[in-house]
Parts: C-alpha cells; sequence; structure tokens
C-alpha cells in the first residue's frame, strides 16, 4: 500500500471520526443532555480514547519494525517496566472507601482500580516535578 492511500484512509476516518463526535454532540444539546445522551458520549470519548491508544501503540510498533527492529527489543523491555511499575502500585493500593462517602456501594475491585490510579498520577506528577527540576539543574551546570 503506497503513502497516499494510507494518507487518504487516514483522512476519511478523521473526517468519520468528527462528523460521528459532532453529530453525538448535536444530538446531545437537542435532547437536552438527559442520561441517555450523557452515557452515549462519555461511551463515545471512551471509543475514542481506545482507539486512539491502540492506533498510536500499533503506528508505534509498525514504524519501529521498519525503521529500527533493534528498538523492538528496547520497547519491550519499557512495556515489561511498565507493567511491573503498574502491578507493584496496584498490589500496594489499599482499596480502602473512600472517608464519609454514604452513596451506592462501590464494589471493592473498583476502589482498588481507582486507588491505583490515584497513586500512579501522584507518582507521575512527583516524577514530572523532579524532572522538571533536575533538567533545568542539570542545564545550568552544562551551560555553565
Amino acid at each position: 500500500m503506497s503513502s497516499i492511500n494510507f494518507e487518504k484512509i487516514v483522512k476519511i476516518m478523521l473526517w468519520v471520526l468528527m462528523i460521528v463526535s459532532t453529530a453525538i454532540t448535536v444530538w446531545g444539546y437537542a435532547v437536552g443532555f438527559n442520561d441517555a445522551s450523557v452515557n452515549t458520549l462519555l461511551y463515545w470519548a471512551y471509543v475514542l480514547v481506545v482507539v486512539g491508544i491502540a492506533a498510536a501503540i500499533v503506528f508505534g510498533i509498525a514504524i519501529s519494525a521498519i525503521n529500527n527492529p533493534k528498538n523492538l527489543i528496547k520497547m519491550g523491555i519499557e512495556f515489561v517496566a511498565v507493567v511491573v511499575v503498574v502491578g507493584i502500585v496496584y498490589a500496594v493500593s489499599s482499596g480502602a472507601p473512600a472517608v464519609g462517602y454514604v452513596g451506592k456501594e462501590v464494589s471493592q475491585m473498583t476502589l482498588k482500580l481507582t486507588d491505583t490510579v490515584l497513586n500512579l498520577t501522584y507518582i507521575l506528577c512527583a516524577l514530572t516535578v523532579l524532572a522538571i527540576i533536575g533538567g533545568g539543574i542539570y542545564n545550568a551546570i552544562r551551560n555553565k
């Protein structure tokens, strides 16, 4: 398949996604964002996120395999490292119910996953701040 055909396919897919998104949004406005329209919007957002992540992974692997096949080993090691970190964070997450919550009872699995996502967010935010500070210090020392 030539790159021209690939570009046309991607362009058509993007237009279809945009048209469907616009139609769902207009429908939501038309019906006043009731439960059905909000649920549809949320499910469509989930679909878009999954499609985006899948496309990034598949195209990233395909491009890496074409440009530099040795990079696949490095990507595999990085993937395993991410899985290990997420697994450790999942293992240490408590899954305790929120203090003072009086709504419907939430399952233990949902609580555990929520705690895992929150803990991963905290870790990534801390690493981001450290990277910003460390990068600034590194650049200050290097450019002295």
